[in-house]
């Protein structure tokens, strides 16, 4: 495994990250609900490979997620750096709406006593005392980024947390935190989807976090599984799945993708490696300071995500990978 700081932190962070999204289950992850033996099974085998950083969010699930990996890390917290996210929540205490979803109501708020509950919140469903790093879900413009930045860094004093970052937002965004009056640390990382398939955001962010040094995290690099390999494509999904509704679930991006594939094979041959790990090789030569986040809901997925750090790719097989999808990318994917 190789590690690096996370941003401005003083946090030494494994490369690949686990995310967590796919274990609150519920109807957007349709096809497996976890329990808690394995989820610990699954930090068994993200600890035999190196693995320390964990991603999670009050919403996946509407808790579930939370609470299954705070019975999965009992006893061994200090193993692991702890992720988690703030501003969306199903309290009913105000906010934006932000949707609706099995049963609850969920709404977006970054004002100070929100985030303070949402601490509160995850702090006792993953029992421990301390969050290394806090996300700002949603980025929003209806409460004053001032009052954002001071609570986050009043919790960084209080020890509650000990690093910060923004998802699901704009470069201006980031500049926006940066320049706060009330910043003293700053932001650490930005979380952002990112794919061969979508890669503009992303290519957009990096220069403005060059200039604060903070880290990029991707999200959604295999695109939910449609950059495994071309079976991937003969899956079927409810329509709250969250598969059901990225365009590649759409027979009219098939062919597409199944030329990617044809055109990739060879290089797969020649590295000994899948669809996936190239995939995953290529989204780190992209950032210096790249964190990968993958889903994983299965102890085996730990190892075979881990292989695509021995994976070197030069810069004409970049271009040959990237030349290969360039006819059917996509430059705006919101999930």
């Amino acid at each position: 495994m190789k590690y690096k700081k996370l941003g401005n932190s003083d946090l030494m962070v494994s490369v690949l990250a686990l995310g967590t999204w796919g274990l609150g289950g519920g109807s957007v992850w349709s096809d497996k609900d976890s329990t808690a033996a394995e989820a610990a099974r699954l930090l068994d085998a993200c600890k035999e490979q190196g693995i320390n950083y964990i991603d999670t969010a009050p919403v996946y699930g509407t808790g579930a997620s939370e609470t299954l990996l705070g019975k999965a890390l009992e006893g061994r917290r200090h193993d692991f750096i702890l992720q988690t996210k703030c501003s969306l929540n199903w309290r009913g205490e105000g906010g934006n709406f932000h949707y609706s979803r099995d049963g609850y109501t969920v709404n977006n708020d970054t004002r100070g006593p929100a985030i303070r509950r949402d601490v509160e919140d995850a702090l006792r469903r993953m029992g421990t005392d301390y969050l290394d790093s806090l996300i700002v879900h949603y980025v929003c413009k209806s409460f004053p980024v001032a009052e954002t930045v001071d609570t986050l860094e009043a919790l960084v004093r209080e020890g509650k947390i000990r690093a910060y970052g923004l998802s699901n937002s704009q470069p201006a965004d980031l500049e926006e935190y940066m320049s706060a009056p009330e910043k003293k640390q700053g932001v650490s990382l930005v979380q952002e989807f990112f794919s061969i398939l979508s890669p503009f955001h992303g290519r957009d962010y990096f220069p403005v976090c060059q200039k604060h040094n903070v880290s990029f995290q991707t999200y959604g690099v295999l695109e939910e599984g449609f950059l495994t390999g071309p079976a991937f494509l003969e899956k079927t999904f409810a329509k709250t799945d969250i598969r059901s509704r990225i365009p590649w679930v759409q027979p009219e991006y098939h062919a597409g993708l199944r030329r990617v594939f044809a055109a990739w094979q060879p290089l797969c041959a020649a590295k000994g490696c899948s669809f996936a790990q190239l995939v995953e090789a290529w989204a780190l030569t992209q950032y210096e300071q790249m964190s990968l986040l993958v889903g994983m809901r299965r102890p085996e997925h730990a190892a075979a995500n881990a292989a695509c750090l021995d994976i070197a790719l030069t810069p004409e097989e970049i271009g040959f990978m990237e030349d290969a999808v360039r006819e059917i990318q996509v430059p705006v994917l919101d999930k």
